[in-house]
């Protein structure tokens, strides 16, 4: 303890466990004592002193007053820690106290190390308002301000850790993990934020152990026990490295191998551990953000039994680091003697560690804390100040509570990094990624592998550099974890009953099966189920049947030209006049048309082509039909109309014929008109009829429009069939009923043989066999009602006249 201006307290766990005495119940039992000196710990405390004669030297700090501090033991348990507070707050005698007369003389105070501790050490100042800022408490439970309305920190919660650690677990596929915790606040929390951050992954806890408080071999045997029957190989610790490296030794005594230990930062940077247990090579874990101190090997080095000989901490130091007692007043009188003046060496690292300073780093961040709070509150302005009618605090009575106001607006700029504290006094969270390794030569190396930036975007908080990492046993390998391999494509995964879900057995896919992965829609499962194919999209194409049906289409379409052109040539003949000429080119024309329209379903269906294939193909048919049955009319009247008092020629004249036609035509019109308007045609992928093929084709849209098309046509022809039929045995020696009633015979053949086929299947085949529908019927409908005409024209034109034609010739 030293004198000063302002007083701050620190409590660091020199000890790192409490060994209770016997117990008879005949005599009143000893005091505990702490065992097991920390020379870790030791170099924290030995940071603040640092830390405070630093500030007290520097002019422009704090300028007329100085820090004091008084720094106690915890021995890393709770009650230790709220025995060596009440000390600090009572002094020697507690009714002399201060502290019931007046402003404390304990401004603030920096620790603790452990969170059981920190949160016995902060219900015991909350009272006082002291306000207390640990360098190593992690646990989430002291982010509650209710609870802890004086607590701060300059390391990150557990929150954070947790996250962190899940995210490494899922980076390494590891589902099938062990916990090992400490029998403390610390981890009991971190354990409820690890299962609370794997509760909506595919990462099981294989167990959950605990370390016992008071060490007993019986139980950690029956730890090692669980760990080795285990099949989970890597193991996450939450411990104290107190409470961890009695385990540790027991452990090393059983043959247990392969394990990928997985620290927190309670000791994912102690020396001590990586020195002593080389079966720990390998650890991976997140370490606290270093930061630079200077000067701090040249002032640890100058702690030595020489310059402080009274000091015990500084005698057990030496015990610890050199096996060899410095002062024959030590109670370890077994130990060897020496003479205090040895050096301190590198390898001496749980001690001498200062390359890379991380919970070192944040006691030296706690002291200035404190520092830049108090400069803050002399610097306070009277009229300006931040208390009762804008008053500063009284230098000569400063109160606990009114340095805390400072605490919390803070911000200033140490070793390159920005400090302060949120609402509920945590500071930014950050980690390294730290990997143990010892290479060939004995060396031991704490590595930076990768980083964790709290404050990153969601999903980029984790960065690694796998390549630089050394596994357990110096494999360079990413070891593996979990209860049951994942299953192959083709078998899905089956729960054991009682077990996690991460343990399961692999079945094979079976239809409707859960958790086989389904194939996109354009893909299919191959005879095996293992791998997703992509489907074959089936259209009627430009392939050998396209082309050839292209071909058919535009054939029909010249040989109707060039009948309409021989028709052109000779339309003053009488073959040509017979019947109404006009009708007959008429017929052509719509003939043409009937075999181009053919040419639209051929190709991938667009919305464009869906809508022109049916519309194009029932108006050109119905204005085909419509014309014949015009020639039907005109046929059958023409014969009617040599009864004697018989005119009916005079309502079939060439104005009628078109007003038929039209109207025929029109009322077809009509229907496609509303179809497109109500529900068109659209392109449709079929991709439920056969597994392997996706259809490409063109759905009607509205069934009923499609069919009433259809519908009238064949209303149409057998209007037409039947009329023709009526004139088939008229007098004439080139009678065109005949030929009529022959060509929507087999008009209504093809179109009846169609439906069946249209109806059976979807695929390219139906769509061929619809424009062959097309091209058969135009094709019947050309050869039965030009083929005779054109044979006469062309072959025998000496039959074509009129009275051949109307069978007045002399024999």
């Amino acid at each position: 303890m030293t004198s000063g201006d302002f007083t701050i307290g620190g409590i660091f766990p020199l000890h790192y466990r409490v060994e209770l005495p016997p117990t008879d119940h005949k005599k009143r039992p000893l005091a505990a004592q702490c065992q097991g000196f920390d020379p870790r710990a030791f170099r924290w405390a030995l940071t603040m002193k640092l830390a405070v004669e630093e500030i007290n030297n520097r002019t422009d700090f704090l300028p007329n007053y100085t820090l004091a501090y008084s720094i106690f033991d915890s021995c890393a348990t709770p009650v230790t820690a709220q025995k060596a507070i009440l000390s600090v707050l009572n002094g020697q005698d507690v009714v002399q106290s201060v502290i019931c007369s007046g402003a404390s003389t304990l401004l603030g105070l920096i620790g603790e190390s452990g969170s059981s501790q920190s949160i016995v050490v902060s219900r015991t100042l909350e009272p006082f308002r002291i306000p207390m800022i640990s360098y190593f408490s992690t646990c989430s439970c002291l982010s509650n301000r209710k609870q802890f309305p004086t607590f701060f920190r300059v390391v990150p919660n557990d929150d954070y850790q947790v996250k962190a650690i899940v995210q490494l677990l899922k980076r390494f596929d590891w589902t099938w993990v062990g916990v090992v915790t400490e029998d403390h606040d610390y981890g009991r929390f971190a354990l409820q934020g690890l299962k609370r951050e794997i509760e909506n992954t595919n990462i099981c806890v294989a167990y959950h152990e605990m370390i016992p408080k008071d060490y007993t071999q019986k139980q950690v045997l029956k730890i090692l026990k669980v760990m080795k029957e285990s099949t989970a190989k890597v193991v996450v610790v939450f411990s104290g490295e107190g409470e961890f490296y009695p385990f540790l030794r027991e452990f090393m005594t059983q043959n247990i191998t392969g394990i990928q230990w997985i620290a927190s930062e309670a000791w994912v940077t102690a020396s001590m551990l990586a020195q002593t247990y080389p079966f720990l090579d390998g650890t991976i874990g997140f370490a606290i953000r270093q930061g630079h101190i200077p000067g701090l090997q040249n002032y640890l080095k100058t702690v030595t039994p020489e310059v402080y000989p009274s000091n015990p901490q500084v005698q057990e130091l030496w015990e610890a680091l050199y096996g060899c007692s410095p002062s024959t007043s030590s109670l370890n009188t077994h130990l060897p003697s020496c003479t205090g003046k040895e050096p301190l060496r590198q390898e001496h690292s749980a001690f001498m560690n200062t390359s890379s300073p991380r919970v070192t780093y944040n006691v030296y961040k706690a002291v200035y804390a404190f520092a830049h709070s108090l400069h803050n509150l002399i610097h306070c302005k009277p009229g300006n100040g931040p208390f009762e009618n804008f008053s500063c605090a009284n230098l000569n009575n400063v109160f606990p509570w009114q340095l805390q106001h400072y605490l919390q607006e803070i911000s200033f700029s140490v070793s390159g990094e920005n400090v302060n504290f949120d609402v509920k006094g945590d500071s930014i969270p950050s980690y390294d990624l730290i990997n143990w390794q010892r290479h060939t030569s004995g060396d031991f190396q704490f590595v930076k592998v990768g980083l964790y930036g709290g404050a990153q975007q969601t999903g980029r908080e984790l960065l690694i550099v796998e390549q630089a990492i050394m596994w357990s046993h110096q494999q360079n390998k990413v070891p593996v974890s979990v209860c049951s391999n994942r299953c192959t494509p083709g078998f899905r995964k089956a729960v054991r009953r009682g077990q996690p879900l991460c343990c399961f057995d692999c079945v094979p896919c079976d239809i409707d099966s859960v958790d086989c992965l389904s194939c996109p829609e354009d893909y299919w499962s191959n005879v095996n189920g293992t791998i997703c194919v992509p489907k074959v999209v089936e259209f009627l194409s430009h392939d050998a049947m396209g082309i050839t049906l292209t071909l058919i289409a535009v054939m029909g379409a010249f040989l109707t030209i060039t009948v309409l052109v021989i028709f052109l040539y000779n339309r003053g003949t009488p073959i040509v006049r017979v019947n109404n000429s006009e009708l007959s080119f008429f017929i052509l024309l719509s003939l043409t048309l009937c075999f181009l329209c053919a040419l639209v379903f051929i190709g991938e269906p667009t919305s464009w082509s869906c809508m022109l294939r049916h519309t194009a193909f029932s108006i050109t048919f119905s204005l085909c039909i419509s014309c014949i049955l015009g020639k039907t009319l005109v046929v059958l009247a023409a014969f009617t109309a040599t009864r004697p008092g018989n005119n009916i020629m005079k309502w079939l004249g060439p104005t009628q014929q078109r007003i038929i036609i039209f109207c025929c035509t029109l009322v077809q019109v009509i229907i496609c008109t509303a179809w497109l308007t109500i529900s068109p045609p659209f392109p449709y992928r079929n991709t439920k009829y056969k597994q392997s093929k996706i259809i490409l084709d063109c759905s009607v849209g509205s069934d009923l429009a499609f069919w009433c098309v259809l519908g009238y046509i064949g209303l149409l022809a057998c209007v037409c069939f039947f009329l023709a039929f009526l004139a088939r045995k008229l007098p004439g020696n080139f009678n065109e009923a005949k030929y009529i009633t022959f060509s929507m015979l087999i008009f209504c053949a093809v179109w009846l043989a169609f439906v069946p086929a249209y109806v059976s299947s979807p695929g390219k085949f139906t769509t061929a066999v619809e424009i062959f529908a097309i091209l058969a019927s135009s094709f019947g409908l050309l050869f039965c009602l030009f083929t005779p005409k054109c044979y006469i024209i062309l072959l025998k034109p000496e039959k074509n006249t009129k009275q051949l034609l109307m069978g007045k010739f002399t024999k």
